[in-house]
């Protein structure tokens, strides 16, 4: 069966070619908001540390959310305008709305100036350390548009440590102690998301593959496998040391967290599956929101999570009612 992503969406509702796009049509689709679904780590601290029902916090994770949505959006113009020249030699990103002329360079940076200072304004706004991180963040992604793409395995740590700056950023905004394990999960499961796409550049685009992005001459397809190899036994095995660490355990109150465990086992396996069989891998988002199978186990994990860490609140809120 076709696999549809947002863009495929809009191409078939608005037919018209990039370069005839009107300037806020081609401003959004620039912004990428089909990929904002990876700042919903921003919320995991709220939810692990037990403050979902506190509502003062839950605001504070949801402008924090806002926030990190705008600096992605501008990370997103950088990296295009940077990049316009390798896109157009791309298949599919040759289409993206700065690569095909739709919308102009100056009117990209004149938006991403203006959406960085009224984010990293508000972002300081609600903590100064919020601040703090959500100003790294647009530095450390803008050094990687600039510079960092082209260093072997630097370039996909830096992808990983943008994760590991959101999930810290969700962790100050709503002010909970920032868990050693938030860390190590995050880094290990980003870093398998950006070698699976790596893998998939490579493996897409074959013998064009370095023209387009130079780093792709440092890979292959069998030291990309290896590195993936390893990240996903050692993702597997963090998060079954997390749920029985003595540390959550006694955060919690409960023991059983374990139970979870076969969520991330079929989702990573799941992926896994679309990398190697049906070239997936390209755009992690849209593999989220398009492939049924992981999109019901991401939110199936949620679903248990929260009943096993909120179902005691819920039994004691009604009882006391």
């Amino acid at each position: 069966m076709a696999r549809h992503t947002l863009p495929d969406f809009i191409e078939r509702v608005d037919p018209q070619p990039a370069s005839a796009r009107p300037t806020a049509l081609s401003l959004v689709l620039s912004l990428r908001p089909s990929q904002w679904t990876k700042n919903f780590i921003i919320f995991f601290p709220l939810m692990l540390a037990q403050r979902l029902l506190d509502v003062q916090a839950l605001l504070h994770a949801i402008a924090a959310f806002v926030i990190f949505c705008a600096l992605s959006g501008v990370v997103y113009l950088i990296n295009d305008i940077v990049d316009r020249d390798a896109d157009r030699l791309h298949p599919l990103k040759k289409n993206r709305p700065i690569a095909s002329g739709a919308l102009r360079v100056p009117v990209a940076i004149g938006w991403a100036v203006a959406l960085a200072t009224v984010a990293l304004t508000a972002a300081f706004w609600l903590r100064p350390l919020f601040g703090g991180i959500a100003a790294s963040y647009v530095l450390l992604l803008a050094l990687y548009s600039a510079q960092l793409k082209h260093i072997v395995i630097l370039d996909v740590l830096t992808i990983a440590i943008g994760f590991v700056l959101r999930a810290a950023a969700g962790a100050v905004a709503v002010d909970v102690p920032i868990s050693h394990w938030l860390y190590v999960l995050t880094i290990l499961l980003a870093l398998f998301l950006a070698l699976s796409k790596r893998r998939h550049e490579l493996v897409l685009l074959a013998d064009g593959a370095t023209s387009h992005r130079r780093i792709l001459e440092e890979y292959s397809p069998y030291l990309l496998d290896q590195m993936i190899a390893v990240v996903t036994a050692s993702t597997i095995v963090a998060y079954a040391f997390y749920t029985v660490s003595p540390e959550t355990v006694q955060r919690l109150g409960t023991d059983r967290l374990i139970l979870t465990l076969p969520f991330p086992l079929y989702g990573i396996f799941r992926y896994l599956y679309l990398v190697h069989l049906k070239e997936g891998g390209g755009n992690p988002s849209d593999m989220l929101l398009t492939d049924i199978p992981l999109l019901l186990c991401v939110s199936l994990w949620t679903v248990a999570v929260a009943i096993i860490i909120y179902g005691p609140t819920f039994s004691t809120f009604q009882l006391g009612g």
